[in-house]
């Protein structure tokens, strides 16, 4: 049976439109990148959606694929339902493409080594998919612009360090320079290759320039980040060297520089550190925008506005990264390298508003500026980008933008690479919704594992984090009435008024007496315990209770999955089968504290075709005992995210030890529409479950603390019970 909760309690009513409408983008559409393989090739082979372009019509893309040595073409007549086109193979690294017309121009490293670096750059027909001429570059390219009036291409030749060799320093020979060909119907003249010389210009290691990013504004004048130099150069379309300046230095103050602790703690500095741009874009003929991803000494976390004399328009700072933070997206393990690490940069002008993207590589989003003051760039939006988005592409024309995300995790069994599409058009943003800006503090958050709704006051959550923040057990308070949902507060647990060791997290559930109820998941091999906790209101650990005997001698891995309390007993979901359930049967564990009795009683869950499926939340109200059945698949592969219903009648918990009652359930909504709505991939971890005080329901997903994850936390309303 099936007890479908109405449409118009689901996410359509936490995204619902404002009286007057602005311009926003939203996702529309991802593109796995392994759809572009033909039928019976290995598709478990890994695959990368890195730089984009597109033809002139706005019609199709193409990206390069550097692990399969080929570009990828896709056909967005219709950007809402994007179609493989397939692929082109390259005979070497596709590095980078621009598009003029329908024919791109792609630079390929063909190196045998980082002493004898090579590459061509390949004309290639899109409509034809034949190669139409092909240029020795003299040395290994590393991105392609093309004029604006067409009539020439400029490539950034590398010719990268060995970061194996010489203590991974720069002065490793050969030097890397800018190459320049002219367009002539349509085609690359090899015979014109310019290489404009660009040593003895840095201060850093002047002999070995690395030339990383190009771009060209409307008088034909060049851009060249020398990304390990900290170095910018200016060139006219002859070669000449306009201007170079030193990319400079930032003061990084209040943030995260320790990574592998486990917490988020924005106390700590990197001063002097250096910019280190990887992308740069002209935004008019008189400013450029570079991306701070960093590399050997440097990566300030943001981004930065030249004027091509080279003074700083503007600076990005810490206001980039701290905006990541309170949407969720901050990846702590990178916390003592280059934090969000920005890499990408487009800029374009969609309805009369000079704009640019900024993509976080490892926060996996991308931020939209306002630069019509370009000293005064306004924030007006982070969109989720996917895993490790590498590069963009602006189509104002069509009112799209479009990323292209280079992370594939086949390997690990994760997510694909991706590519995504986001319009341009009225309506209030879809994304984030979950923030804990306007909070008064700069709080972060992510992995959030289970939920519970206050007992008094409509729209109000606690929600807990997981064992990835293991350093910082935490209770978040969230006014789920607020669109984006507000973090209001974050309550550390604690024990003897520390931060409590040894927790995993997964469920909390109210006390009655202004504390709350802990179920921690436990992991034996790790010393962390099966366990439940009672916590006060200051967040201080009260009581620890440990699972008896009859349950520990059956336990695995997979332990407590969400904690509700029915009356004066606590039930807490065993995510998967223990060593003495029936397959597809998991037990839900009671205790009541005032007798420290337990018992159980059996669930049966869907059976896996792939994986595994398990619960990973339970929560109680009226009538009903409501849990979370999902299995671990994502993507395409993803089939089981759904809250079903038991009977509380039959919640009548049995010994352990002997045979246990089978309950029986009720589905009432299928989650994977509702996670398809903000046009990604469906992601795996559904895991907070809750009812607030005036009966609605609100689901949200654990984004893994932005490890081998999209960042992406989704927080939505399934309606009133």
């Amino acid at each position: 049976m099936k007890a479908h909760l109405p449409l118009a309690a689901s996410l359509l009513a936490l995204i619902a439109g404002t009286a007057q409408a602005e311009m926003t983008f939203n996702r529309i559409a991802s593109f796995a990148t392994p759809d572009n393989m033909a039928e019976g090739e290995d598709r478990a082979r890994e695959t990368s959606a890195e730089i984009i372009a597109a033809t002139k019509d706005g019609m199709t893309l193409v990206y390069t694929d550097s692990p399969l040595g080929a570009v990828g073409l896709v056909d967005i007549t219709d950007p809402a339902g994007p179609e493989p086109l397939g692929t082109v193979d390259m005979g070497g690294e596709p590095t980078s493409v621009a598009v003029i017309g329908a024919t791109a121009f792609i630079g390929v490293n063909t190196s045998e080594s980082h002493a004898n670096p090579s590459g061509r750059l390949v004309v290639l027909d899109l409509g034809t998919r034949q190669e139409e001429a092909a240029c020795d570059l003299g040395g290994q390219p590393d991105s392609v612009a093309v004029a604006k009036d067409g009539s020439f291409v400029a490539v950034a030749i590398e010719n990268e360090r060995d970061e194996d060799a010489g203590d991974g320093r720069l002065g490793q020979m050969p030097a890397g320079f800018l190459a320049l060909l002219s367009v002539a119907d349509g085609l690359a003249d090899c015979e014109s290759l310019v290489k404009v010389d660009l040593t003895g210009l840095a201060e850093i290691a002047p002999e070995d320039p690395e030339p990383e990013f190009v771009d060209i504004n409307a008088l034909g004048e060049i851009v060249v980040s020398l990304q390990e130099n900290n170095h910018m150069v200016v060139v006219s379309r002859d070669g000449a060297v306009l201007s170079h300046f030193p990319a400079g230095a930032v003061e990084l103050e209040g943030i995260d520089a320790t990574d592998e602790r486990g917490a988020l703690i924005f106390t700590e500095s990197q001063l002097g550190r250096k910019r280190e741009p990887d992308a740069v874009k002209w935004i008019d003929d008189t400013h450029f925008a570079t991306a701070n991803e960093g590399d050997m000494d440097g990566g300030s976390r943001g981004w930065t506005i030249f004027a091509k004399d080279g003074t700083v328009v503007y600076d990005s700072g810490t206001d980039f990264e701290r905006a990541l933070i309170e949407i969720g997206h901050y990846p702590d393990k990178r916390s003592d390298a280059k934090g969000v690490e920005p890499e990408s940069i487009e800029t374009a002008v969609f309805d009369g508003t000079p704009m640019v993207f900024v993509g976080s590589e490892r926060g996996s989003a991308v931020g939209v500026y306002d630069v019509t003051d370009p000293a005064v760039p306004v924030l007006k939006q982070i969109l989720p980008s996917g895993i490790g988005p590498e590069g963009y592409v602006a189509l104002p024309d069509r009112g799209l933008l479009v990323s292209a995300n280079e992370t594939d995790l086949v390997a690990d069994g994760g997510v694909r690479a991706h590519v995504m599409l986001f319009r341009y058009a009225e309506g209030t943003a879809s994304y984030p919704t979950l923030t804990s800006a306007g909070s008064g503090q700069l709080i972060g958050w992510g992995a959030l594992s289970g939920m519970v709704g206050d007992a008094t006051r409509p729209g109000l959550l606690y929600a807990v984090n997981d064992s990835f923040y293991g350093y910082q057990p935490t209770i978040f308070t969230i006014d789920a009435s607020a669109r984006p949902a507000r973090i209001l507060g974050a309550l550390p647990v604690t024990r003897a008024g520390m931060p409590a060791q040894k927790l995993d997290m997964e469920g909390i559930t109210l006390d009655g007496a202004g504390g709350f109820w802990i179920a921690s998941e436990g992991n034996t091999d790790k010393l962390v315990p099966h366990a439940l906790y009672h916590v006060d209101a200051s967040g201080e650990i009260v009581e620890e209770v440990a699972l008896p005997a009859e349950l520990l001698a059956q336990e695995k891995r997979f332990g407590f999955e969400g904690v509700t309390m029915v009356g004066d007993t606590l039930w807490m979901a065993v995510q998967r089968e223990w060593k003495d359930d029936p397959a597809d049967h998991v037990k839900l564990v009671a205790y009541t504290p005032a007798t420290g009795e337990w018992g159980a009683v059996h669930y049966r869950k869907a059976a896996a075709d792939t994986g595994w499926t398990g619960l990973s939340e339970i929560v109680a109200h009226g009538d009903w005992v409501y849990v979370v059945e999902r299995d671990n698949q994502i993507g395409a592969a993803a089939k089981v995210k759904k809250v079903y219903r038991i009977p509380l009648s039959e919640m009548k918990a049995a010994p352990l030890g002997g045979a246990l009652p089978v309950v029986s359930k009720e589905e009432v909504r299928d989650l994977i529409p509702d996670l398809k709505a903000w046009g990604g991939y469906v992601v795996d971890k559904v895991e907070g479950l809750a009812v607030d005080a005036a009966g609605e329901m609100f689901v949200s997903t654990d984004n893994d603390g932005v490890d081998d994850s999209s960042g992406e936390t989704f927080f939505w309303s399934i309606g009133k019970m």
